[in-house]
């Protein structure tokens, strides 16, 4: 294969890229593309493009290997510029007034790479709102499934081959040469959140309003493809916009997304998105899932370890729930269970102290104090709080109990009171004591004036 012409063959293989594996290519310069295939078939030993395509059909793991040859150097600062000049003119200004003057402006970067178009990205907001703007108000969320390439986005720091789609004005007022390279500018840098995230596995982010994700849809098959824009479409807010690769092309049974310009891969919000579609957001499924397992797990934990007995009754009178300390604390066993709450020890204490049925209990707790049982060691008092459990309807589904011990406090209570009985005791002994002490010291006092007065009678 020497000069590369445009062929039915080659034409046919473009066809199956874009309609069966959603890769169009057909923005590509044709001589750019067939030389990059050749290159690739070569190593196959395939020499025409009818067999490459038969081989494509039949070994799947050749399409990633295909665009690795094809998507050389597939990022760079402001690729394709006009796209880029698109966005600052028209997507970018939309986005600023749609916002309050202080409110965020939240992008994420979808397999950032090496993180030139967050980069340049951040560029466009700072020219837009200015520097100092940019570093209070913009978030940037970059992310990718690559360690290595997170780890050298996050330096910033690019080399000259790198930097050469970087107009010179922009160059000096947004990187800083040092020996290693070209840093980009610290404060903007800052404003970047790098992580790692697979985008078919891990939650999505939220409340964006501009999307990047350009040709990274097209290592991913059409179904897989269809569940990541569910996706994009979740994390965008209502006036968000998705950004694609030139070679990307959206296959969607429904327009969730409607083209802002095709040329340039700008889209937005289109249709709502259906049950099914929800539905097919497993990471939502899932993490509420484990919410839930846990949070059940929790209350259960909590509740079983608790040192109050607690007692879950049905609206019917059944026992349907006791935690540890309930058991231990009445010895109730699991023929306890067959019968009704009201004639367990638990249940005839209540019923002791009301006359109302647990029943009559439907929109209000209720607290009963006092409530004695005797035991051979001795007199045991609760505070019992009864508790009513309602569906979304009110309707009454059963009660709980909780059996608070208050015996302590309450032998406290009486030695208190008993104590204050003793003093009040003592208090009146003192009292009387004080009272004969003064008829004495009257007494004392009449005698030594008795006795005055007999010494000057004598005298």
């Amino acid at each position: 294969m020497n000069s590369p012409q445009i062929t039915p063959e080659f034409e046919a293989l473009l066809d199956y890229l874009k309609h069966e594996r959603g890769c169009d290519l057909t923005g590509y310069k044709r001589a750019t593309l067939m030389r990059r295939f050749e290159y690739r078939m070569q190593s196959l030993e395939i020499g025409s493009y009818q067999g490459y395509l038969q081989y494509l059909r039949s070994h799947s793991e050749e399409y990633l290997a295909l665009l690795e040859v094809v998507l050389i150097n597939v990022t760079s600062f402001f690729r394709d510029q006009e796209t880029w000049d698109y966005l600052a003119a028209e997507v970018i200004p939309q986005i600023i007034a749609s916002k309050q003057p202080d409110e965020p402006i939240r992008v994420w970067s979808a397999g950032c790479a090496t993180g030139q178009e967050i980069y340049s990205l951040l560029i466009l907001l700072a020219e837009a709102i200015g520097i100092e703007s940019c570093v209070q108000r913009v978030q940037c969320y970059a992310t990718d499934v690559d360690e290595a390439i997170l780890a050298q986005a996050r330096q910033a720091t690019f080399s000259d081959l790198r930097i050469t789609n970087v107009p010179s004005d922009w160059l000096q007022k947004y990187f800083q040469a040092t020996e290693q390279g070209y840093v980009f500018h610290p404060s903007l840098r800052r404003t970047v959140v790098f992580g790692r995230h697979d985008l078919v596995k891990d939650a999505p982010m939220s409340r964006i309003d501009l999307l990047i994700c350009r040709n990274v849809l097209i290592y991913f098959n059409l179904e897989t493809q269809a569940s990541l824009l569910v996706r994009f479409h979740f994390a965008l807010k209502t006036t968000g916009f998705l950004f694609l690769g030139k070679s990307e092309t959206l296959i969607l049974d429904r327009k969730i997304f409607t083209p802002i310009n095709l040329k340039h891969r700008i889209y937005a919000k289109g249709l709502n998105l259906e049950l099914k579609d929800h539905l097919s957001l497993d990471f939502k499924l899932r993490q509420q899932e484990n919410i839930l397992t846990i949070q059940k797990h929790f209350w259960q934990t909590a509740t079983e370890t608790s040192p109050i007995a607690q007692f879950a009754v049905d609206a019917h009178d059944r026992l349907i729930g006791a935690n540890e300390q309930a058991n231990l604390l009445f010895g109730l066993t699991l023929d306890d269970w067959k019968h009704p709450f009201y004639e367990l020890e638990p249940g005839k204490l209540i019923a002791s102290h009301t006359s109302r049925k647990f029943n009559t209990y439907p929109y209000h707790s209720v607290v009963l104090k006092d409530v004695q049982r005797n035991t051979p060691q001795g007199t045991q008092y609760f505070e019992v709080t009864i508790a009513p459990v309602l569906n979304a309807k009110r309707q009454l589904l059963g009660i709980t109990l909780a059996f608070l011990d208050q015996t302590n406090c309450k032998q406290l209570a009486q030695q208190l009171q008993w104590a204050d009985a003793e003093l009040e005791r003592m208090s009146e002994c003192l009292e009387a004591t004080q009272s004969e002490l003064e008829v004495a010291h009257q007494k004392m006092q009449l005698l030594d004036q008795a006795r005055g007065l007999s010494r000057d009678e004598e005298s």
